[in-house]
């Protein structure tokens, strides 16, 4: 996926470095001149091609929208919906759009969320960002599965969904049910789980270890994983976490190398 970044503002910059230092899909990072925070920035090296622009961002977007497969706004999702409208085609051939705001508390997947793949990308921004992800489209809508897994260093993507399949027939759910992957954040970048996520389909959500450390809900404990980490656990909080009014409807699973906790949204007993 070939992607750009466009900012307006200081704040706006170093969010979007963050998301730069994790995502190397980024090709590009356009920068308002006048955010009074550009001059220094091609000095730090996170990217070859940061371009600074002093051009009204209609103009830029005008140049730019047929460039890329995926923009990713830093900036005001009412600013973004002007200036993409005379642009915009049809799902199956509009760039990805992702509105991000300025601190990264929000990540909205704004246009082209299923086909264009702005759900998938939104999903990652979430997770460099430790925050949650906007999604909208009605073929997410009833997905309410979320899948905690942790792993040893140098899992197989086959390994993870070997076990993955295995965990979800044991409560007879469907691959096709499952909204999200979640593990902690120290495995983030592990290979073998982002291949999974990307042969599957299914987006990876990261847990920072704060977060479990605040969990409130009932998951189960290990001293070995509270020595290695940090944490008591990381499967079923990371499961638990990751959604919304979650409940586990299996608990930690152990498989080689791999653990596995299905949690489901919105649990109705």
């Amino acid at each position: 996926m070939n992607i750009a970044i466009i900012t307006l503002t200081e704040k706006g910059i170093d969010t979007s470095k963050r998301i730069v230092s994790c995502l190397d899909t980024v090709h590009s990072l356009y920068i308002y001149k006048m955010s009074g925070k550009y001059e220094n920035i091609r000095d730090e090296g996170i990217l070859n091609n940061i371009v600074c622009f002093d051009e009204p961002l209609s103009q830029l977007v005008r140049k730019i929208f047929d460039n890329y497969n995926g923009l990713i706004f830093v900036m005001a999702t009412g600013i973004v919906v002007r200036v993409i409208a005379p642009y915009i085609k049809d799902k199956y051939t509009d760039p990805a759009i992702v509105v991000v705001d300025d601190v990264g508390r929000y990540v909205i997947s704004l246009l082209s969320g299923h086909e264009g793949g702005a759900n998938q990308l939104a999903y990652k921004i979430a997770g460099i960002l430790h925050t949650n992800a906007v999604i909208t489209t009605g073929t997410e809508a009833h997905k309410d599965i979320i899948v905690g897994i942790g792993c040893k260093k140098g899992i197989t993507s086959d390994e993870v969904k070997i076990a993955l399949k295995d965990a979800l027939d044991t409560v007879n759910q469907r691959m096709d049910n499952v909204r999200l992957l979640s593990t902690v954040e120290i495995k983030a970048k592990e290979p073998g789980l982002l291949q999974a996520s990307e042969e599957l389909g299914i987006p990876l959500g990261v847990v920072s270890l704060p977060e479990i450390a605040t969990c409130v809900k009932e998951y189960s404990k290990s001293n070995f994983v509270k020595e290695k980490i940090g944490v008591w656990g990381v499967c079923e909080p990371a499961a638990l976490m990751a959604g919304r009014k979650t409940q586990l409807i299996l608990r930690k699973k152990k498989y080689p190398g791999i653990t596995i906790a299905i949690a489901r949204e919105n649990f109705m007993w």
